[in-house]
Formats: structure tokens, C-alpha cells, sequence
């Protein structure tokens, strides 16, 4: 069938296959920063349980590092902070990539049952305007 596409409709879906996987990318960057981001929150509603005199201890690549209560929580809390930014943009972004996705989506719709719309005009090859 995309062969007798005429070359408008052949763009416009091409572009669609472009704006869906756009969209897969940031839902699953968004999966990601969302199961950090509830890690992250898990781990901080722990730390809150923890004594403030417990020794603590940080991963640094293969190490164990010691640090400090204090240190630890407010790294912590600026992960969860910039991690609630990180999903709140990539939600943004998934909106903005179905909003595009569904607009080209009626677009093709509309080019495909009529050619209503055909600015430019031109012959549209065989099988062209009023060949039923």
C-alpha cells in the first residue's frame, strides 16, 4: 500500500513512524526516572527511621565510602528533588509527542480519504484525484 502513496502522505508517514519512536524513547526514559525516583524516595523515607549517630556508608563505584548523615540525606533528597523535575519534564514531553502524533495522524487521514487540503496541486500520479 505505501507504494501508491503519493509523496505528501509518504512524508507525513514517515514522520509518524518518526514521532512514534520518539515516543517509546521517552515513555521508557520516563519508566526509568520514575523507578529511580521511588527508589530514591524509598531510600530517603528510610534514612528519616535512621539515628542520626549510625554510621553510614556511601557506593562510590566498587567502594564503600564513610559519610556523614547529614550529607547523605540532603544528597539524597537533591536526587529525589531532580528526579520529581526529570518526570515532570519527560510527562511534558510524552504530551507534546502524542499531541504531534495524533495531529499528523489526522492529517494523513485527511490526505488519504479525499486529498482535501492538496495545496500545490499537481498531477498525483496514477490512480490519481476521482479514480474510483
Amino acid at each position: 500500500m505505501q507504494g501508491n502513496l503519493p509523496p505528501e502522505a509518504q512524508e507525513k508517514l514517515e514522520e509518524l513512524q518518526d514521532l512514534q519512536q520518539t515516543a517509546q524513547k521517552v515513555a521508557a526514559q520516563k519508566q526509568q526516572a520514575e523507578t529511580t525516583l521511588k527508589e530514591s524516595q524509598t531510600a530517603l523515607d528510610a534514612l528519616e527511621d535512621i539515628d542520626e549517630e549510625t554510621t553510614m556508608y556511601r557506593e562510590v563505584g566498587e567502594l564503600l565510602v564513610e559519610t556523614e548523615y547529614d550529607e547523605a540525606y540532603d544528597d539524597l533528597e537533591d536526587k529525589v528533588d531532580s528526579l520529581e523535575v526529570r518526570v515532570e519534564q519527560l510527562s511534558k514531553q510524552e504530551e507534546r509527542v502524542r499531541e504531534q502524533f495524533e495531529s499528523l495522524q489526522s492529517e494523513l487521514q485527511q490526505m488519504l480519504q479525499g486529498g482535501a487540503g492538496g495545496a500545490g496541486g499537481g498531477p498525483m500520479g496514477p490512480g490519481g484525484a476521482g479514480g474510483a
